[in-house]
């Protein structure tokens, strides 16, 4: 019988320490002394009850804002918006948040959608007009002030506190196991792109709507989750695994509050634009729908082999080439891939020994739409990241995926250079392979998130907890009776059979 605070959250129990129950960070202790000893778990201990101020969890929280502050450090060359002699691609500096402020008529006092269309969900279009239009009025004020850098650090301070509240959500849902949020908080992808974009805003409210459902207040969790999807699309797509698992569990009720609310949530906040702006609201759609073939992606590299596996007379296109001029053709190719990805996930989620935990089925859900889809920007590597942490917290198979969106991040910002001075920094095969490098280590972490479904022995977090943290209504729950499964086996560990 598990053990669960009313919360739905468990708290109690034994810590983890990743020295001593990783095998990747076991070996690599060795380098410095070995597993964490015995008397080093005071750390463990909550700081009023031995007095010791450097908790693990506060550990954590420091380490985020080391990583914040070397990002901002890095993005420094280009704060003051004078981007000459590809400073932006030569130092691999830049970030929308300061190209945009321009392009978007945020410092000229335009308002988003009302005077200009942006091409960003609602929400991230509020949260740039409700940072840039001050911005630009202290401007008007103090004409010497450089408006762009304001812009700028303003948004690194509320997208870094974002993000280190990311951190303590994931502390607060992994209380028995601290050190898994210092996969985040020390991820090179987190220092290189945290303020490419304003992705953190999505990544910061999935992950309180996450919080919420582990509390076990669907409808909280499906607001948050739904204002997530109003910043940035993917976070809708957390819905369906909390659906299917509500269907498995008999939790369906509360699956449904959470779903129902998360999409009266977009609702309302798309309204105010969608009436009124109908065809600045509708530019994000427009984009996504027209957009051909991005850098990066499945439809890239396979663009690039049409040339090298079969070469084709003039006139002629490969597969790949030939879908990036039909881009209709292209969404539907994409959007299916994907839906057959989904049905696996909830033929998993169904069929699968074990229920699965909610991050495992969420981290497969949105690694999918990235693998399959025909944009996959730099800075989207902020969507899985905690995700991953709460799905398969095992340091080997994640240190080798920041290591290929590391090179990635080096070969994209040759790209970008190359075709700023039409002078190639590498070759194109380079760039292709550390494309090819970040999608094979994003489908193999999938690989092991289904063996640890598939074989629930071996998920790390269920040697920790009894069944599901982030689970919520669904922890503990046993499967509705219609479900085929194989004797003994439900939602919860079964008893072991008493022999005399």
């Amino acid at each position: 019988m598990s053990t669960q605070s009313t919360a739905g959250i468990d708290d109690t129990g034994t810590t983890d320490h990743p020295s001593r129950s990783d095998g990747f960070v076991r070996g690599a202790s060795e380098l410095f002394g070995g597993p964490l000893g015995d008397h080093a778990v005071a750390l463990d201990r909550p700081a009023g009850r031995e007095g010791r101020f450097w908790t693990a969890a506060r550990i954590v929280l420091a380490l985020v804002c080391l990583t914040l502050a070397l990002h901002w450090v890095q993005k420094s060359p280009c704060q003051d918006g004078a981007w000459q002699n590809n400073v932006q691609y030569t130092r691999m500096c830049y970030t929308d948040v300061l190209a945009l402020y321009y392009a978007e008529g945020l410092n000229e006092g335009k308002v988003p959608y009302a005077d200009h269309p942006v091409e960003y969900p609602v929400l991230t279009g509020y949260f740039m007009g409700a940072l840039g239009l001050p911005v630009h009025a202290l401007g008007v004020h103090d004409p010497g002030i450089n408006q762009g850098r304001w812009f700028y650090n303003a948004n690194a301070l509320v997208l870094g506190a974002l993000a280190v509240a990311t951190v303590a959500v994931l502390l607060n849902l992994r209380r028995r196991r601290p050190w898994d949020a210092a996969m985040f908080a020390l991820a090179p992808a987190l220092l290189l792109t945290a303020t490419v974009n304003w992705d953190l805003l999505a990544v910061g409210l999935a992950a309180f709507g996450l919080l919420a459902w582990a509390r076990r207040r669907p409808a909280v969790a499906g607001v948050l989750l739904g204002l997530a999807g109003a910043a940035k699309m993917w976070p809708l797509f957390l819905l369906g695994p909390i659906l299917v698992l509500g269907l498995r569990a008999g939790r369906l009720r509360a699956a449904l509050t959470a779903t129902g609310a998360g999409l009266v949530a977009l609702v309302v906040v798309n309204l105010p634009v969608a009436i009124p702006y109908r065809d600045s609201w509708s530019r994000f759609f427009d984009l996504n729908t027209t957009r051909p073939i991005d850098w990066g992606t499945l439809w890239y590299i396979g663009r690039y082999l049409d040339g090298k596996i079969s070469p084709s007379t003039p006139g002629d296109l490969g597969p790949f080439e030939w879908l990036n001029a039909h881009v209709s053709t292209l969404n539907w190719v994409s959007y299916l891939l994907f839906g057959l990805a989904c049905v696996g996930v909830v033929a998993l989620a169904l069929f699968a020994p074990r229920r699965p935990r909610l991050a495992q089925l969420a981290f497969l859900v949105v690694a999918a739409f990235l693998i399959f889809s025909k944009v996959w920007s730099q800075q989207f590597v902020l969507w899985l990241l905690p995700l991953a942490v709460l799905a398969r917290p095992r340091w080997g198979a994640f240190l080798a995926w920041q290591v290929a969106e590391v090179c990635y991040f080096v070969a994209f910002y040759g790209e970008l250079l190359g075709a700023a001075t039409s002078r190639p920094v590498f070759p194109e095969g380079v760039f292709v392979l550390a494309a090819s490098l970040r999608l094979i280590t994003v489908a193999v972490l999938c690989g092991f998130v289904i063996r640890d479904i598939l074989r629930p022995e071996r998920d790390a977090v269920r040697g920790t907890y009894a069944d599901d943290p982030d689970g919520g209504v669904l922890d503990g729950a046993d499967d509705v009776s219609w479900l085929p499964r194989p004797r003994g086996v439900g939602g919860r560990p079964q008893p072991e059979p008493v022999t005399a």
